[in-house]
């Protein structure tokens, strides 16, 4: 995906109180979910402006921002010195590009979508944790297709939960598990979003 579909939209990307509010309570699903720690290095997989890894960061040690548009990581930068853990951005795409390194957990929300190949980023994810790290990645429930108005390169419209899980288990994760995270309101419907939560052993 060489388009950065959100070259106009980084700007105010955090202007829309539906977004913000939605990934607060993706946030607080992982809180609880998840026992984070200080020693904790994450990676924010399509991490946009940061409006998940801000939330996360006074939990963890550092966070990794992984995201292929230069203009939200650009939004990102600027409020980089403020998040209250250290972050490193790293303007790739995951789905073609091999990365170096270790993660304790991979965070996402909202990305899934414009994935294409679901099977092939779960396994990436299995092989870039260290033991015992986990995921916890949070998207739209199955939706008809009106979830997005505008272009944004979206491949599947939502995801159903068995589905995606299966995914995860094929991977080699263990303790999958998919919950209510979320209910994003726009003007001509309600969008159910979940979380998933697996653990590599």
């Amino acid at each position: 995906m060489n388009k950065d579909f959100f070259e106009h939209k980084a700007a105010v990307y955090e202007s829309d109180d539906n977004r913000v509010s939605n990934v607060d309570s993706i946030a607080n699903t992982i809180i609880k979910n998840i026992k984070l720690d200080r020693t904790m290095h994450l990676m924010d997989f399509g991490s946009g402006t940061g409006l998940l890894l801000e939330r996360i960061a006074p939990y963890v040690n550092k966070i990794t921002a992984v995201d292929i548009s230069a203009a939200m990581n650009e939004q990102l930068a600027k409020k980089q010195a403020r998040i209250a853990c250290d972050v490193e951005i790293m303007p790739v795409d995951l789905s073609v590009t091999v990365i170096s390194g270790k993660f304790d957990g991979i965070i996402s929300s909202m990305t899934m979508h414009h994935v294409h190949d679901i099977n092939a980023m779960f396994i990436k994810f299995y092989a870039l944790l260290n033991n015992g790290g986990f995921i916890a990645i949070s998207d739209l429930d199955t939706e008809d297709g009106s979830f997005h108005t505008e272009e944004t390169g979206v491949y599947h419209l939502g995801f159903d939960r068995q589905a995606i899980a299966l995914a995860a288990q094929q991977a080699g994760f263990l303790d999958v598990n998919t919950e209510d995270a979320s209910v994003v309101h726009k003007p001509h419907g309600q969008y159910p979003v979940f979380l998933l939560t697996a653990k590599k052993k």
